[in-house]
């Protein structure tokens, strides 16, 4: 609730100066007729509720200015209707599920790091259409680009090593995003690939991909996840269990980064889970959609609400005064 005219609040302040003169002719004008030693005996005699009846008409009168200096104060209530037009991203993230994604040197290990922090990206960017798709030696589209996120959040928390044949096909990884980007209307485009090895299988060059990606004008944002040196890896043993040995962590930095300038992304390194969520934050920066809000506001006047009550009031008022309790007090 606001108010138009707020000024004419000031009007109230004669409201005590009303009161004040009213009571002020009651009581010079009230003159005793009999002078009596008690008027105990009075007190039940029908007709003395007119005593306190003859300030009806006053305080139906004073309801009244108070009702009608709010209505000329206009209370309106603000009604903003907001139209948005937004500017999506289309992105794919393309991530790594070869076997070497079962290193423990992210907590709990490098795969469920990554769907983690990748989950929580998706949940970040409402307006966006986001597509999944894994790669190892064969790459394939877990969900195209939609924007319901529910279900792909859904289908990333069900990825997992061994939906394919292992090893590292940087290139079909990038190749299978492109497909799914290409043919996009969206401003821009963007492909996530994150991976912790070297390119070891498939047909298509990773830089080749990225030259194919940069003829399409989609940006390609490449991730080495993995920590420097070695990493603790589970091995199963049918006599022992569970036991690990450290392997070597061999990235190809300079093919990633050369994937990234050519299509005018960045290429990012994660040695530790916080490291990765701050790269996935950075992207969100570097991508954020275009929104562009009209905002439409109208005001609804309330002063009827008060208005007409105060005209009711004044008129049981004077009805009060010159009818039911004729008084002196007019």
């Amino acid at each position: 609730m606001q108010w138009a005219n707020p000024e004419y609040f000031l009007l109230l302040a004669l409201l005590p100066v009303l009161i004040g003169v009213q009571v002020w002719r009651y009581w010079k004008k009230k003159r005793p007729s009999l002078l009596f030693s008690t008027v105990s005996d009075l007190s039940n005699l029908p007709g003395n509720y007119r005593i306190w009846g003859v300030w009806l008409g006053p305080l139906l009168f004073w309801v009244s200015y108070v009702l009608i200096v709010t209505a000329i104060a206009r209370p309106q209530t603000q009604n903003a209707t907001v139209e948005q037009e937004v500017e999506g991203i289309d992105i794919i993230l393309s991530i790594d599920i070869s076997s070497s994604m079962l290193a423990e040197d992210f907590e709990p290990n490098r795969m469920l790091a990554a769907k983690e922090i990748a989950d929580e990206f998706v949940s970040n960017r409402p307006n966006d259409r986001i597509g999944l798709n894994v790669f190892a030696r064969q790459s394939f589209t877990v969900c195209p680009p939609t924007t319901d996120h529910r279900l792909l959040r859904d289908l990333l928390a069900d990825v997992d090593i061994g939906m394919v044949q292992d090893g590292t096909a940087i290139g079909l990884g990038i190749a299978t995003a492109i497909n799914r980007l290409k043919e996009s209307e969206a401003e821009s485009r963007v492909i996530i690939l994150l991976t912790d090895g070297l390119n070891n299988a498939g047909e298509i060059d990773p830089v080749t991909a990225g030259e194919l990606a940069a003829a399409h004008g989609i940006r390609v944002y490449t991730m080495g996840i993995g920590t420097r040196g070695t990493a603790p890896y589970p091995i199963q043993d049918p006599v022992f269990g569970t036991r690990y040995q450290n392997v070597r962590v061999d990235i190809d930095e300079e093919m990633l980064t050369r994937i990234a300038d050519l299509t005018g992304g960045q290429y990012f390194r994660a040695t530790h889970t916080e490291e990765l969520q701050d790269i996935y934050r950075q992207i969100d920066e570097l991508e954020r959609s275009e929104i562009e809000e009209i905002i439409y506001t109208d005001f609804e006047d309330h002063y009827p609400h008060f208005l007409l009550p105060a005209i009711l009031l004044g008129f049981l008022a004077l009805i009060s005064d010159k009818v039911l309790f004729r008084t002196p007090l007019g």
